[in-house]
């Protein structure tokens, strides 16, 4: 769906660069936090009407992406009423709120800055913003580990599935991507509270982000390649650890990305205290430095730009 004077390109190249240039003010009412804040709401209602914990989650699931989709429908034919650039402005809107390649960036960064400074409490704390794993034991390596694969994992979600879901459906289909992404991020826990009731939260992501992630696998050894990384090695690394992982499409960016940077991903990592092993992706051909952290970023924001203009470009030859 297109509404506006201006083509859905124009929409999602603007809707880009004001990612990549003022990212995600904290002031800003996000929808992707609002959509969180949604689910979690109404988790509990959904709980006590049905009886079975998957029933449950998938409804909510049902609600959650049909709200959003209507939501953003109603703003985008609302502004079209009153003017063709105002349904420009709510399109851009949209689709700028569904990318994160700077806000990931700047987490990432941070860190970095926490580093240079051998502050290393404060990168604990800050690298704990980007990952699912305890961070108050982690030394230098760990952090920059764990930066690095969050980065990586991050680079589908945050940026090239919402690219790819905008191509195909507009505005509409970024937004719905990010409620699905939203739901996995919110319910999609293998625990004893939501390994049911997130079922449908964690395989809609799962088949959303399908497509995207293998996208992303291909483009990142071009990013490498521009960047004067190891474009080969991202190529093979994807193709020899993609699968490794647990889940069926986070091993593909972050095998891309190791391979590209010539380091290995993975390994022991503590949750709630307990420790927990992730498959070993990419080859150990040195150790772990801060310009990791920085050369992940670069290539985030390179795999970004690629992305979106092999995306454009396709649908300008296809149209």
């Amino acid at each position: 769906m297109v509404s506006g004077e201006l083509g859905l390109e124009c929409q999602i190249v603007t809707a880009l660069l004001l990612d990549l240039l003022i990212g995600d003010p904290r002031w800003f009412p996000h929808p992707v936090r609002l959509i969180g804040r949604f689910a979690m709401r109404i988790e509990d209602p959904f709980r006590r009407l049905f009886k079975k914990a998957r029933t449950a989650g998938t409804m909510v699931v049902l609600t959650v992406v049909s709200s959003t989709g209507i939501l953003a429908y109603l703003m985008i034919k609302g502004s079209a009423l009153i003017h063709p650039f105002l349904a420009d402005a709510a399109s851009i809107l949209i689709l700028y709120t569904c990318f994160a390649a700077r806000d990931l960036a700047g987490h990432a960064l941070s860190v970095h800055s926490s580093l240079r400074r051998n502050d290393i409490m404060d990168a604990r704390q800050k690298v704990s913003f980007l990952v699912g794993r305890d961070t108050d034991r982690l030394d230098e390596a760990g952090i920059i580990r764990a930066t690095v694969e969050s980065v990586a994992e991050n680079t589908v979600d945050g940026v090239t599935a919402p690219l790819f879901f905008a191509i195909l459906a507009g505005p509409l289909g970024a937004i719905l991507y990010k409620a699905v992404s939203t739901l996995d991020s919110t319910f999609g826990y293998k625990n004893d509270r939501y390994y049911e009731f997130g079922w449908a939260s964690a395989r809609l992501d799962d088949l959303a982000n399908y497509i995207p992630a293998r996208l992303t696998a291909v483009i990142i050894p071009i990013a490498a390649l521009m960047l004067l990384q190891k474009p080969v090695s991202a190529a093979g690394m994807a193709l020899r650890d993609g699968k490794k992982h647990a889940s069926p499409n986070s091993g593909w960016s972050e095998a891309a990305f190791a391979g590209a940077l010539g380091i290995q991903l993975g390994g022991p990592v503590l949750r709630a205290g307990k420790p927990s092993l992730l498959p070993l992706i990419g080859e150990p051909l040195r150790p772990l430095t801060r310009k990791d952290i920085l050369n992940a970023s670069l290539l985030m924001i390179f795999t970004a730009i690629i992305t979106a203009v092999v995306l454009i470009g396709a649908r300008w030859l296809l149209t």
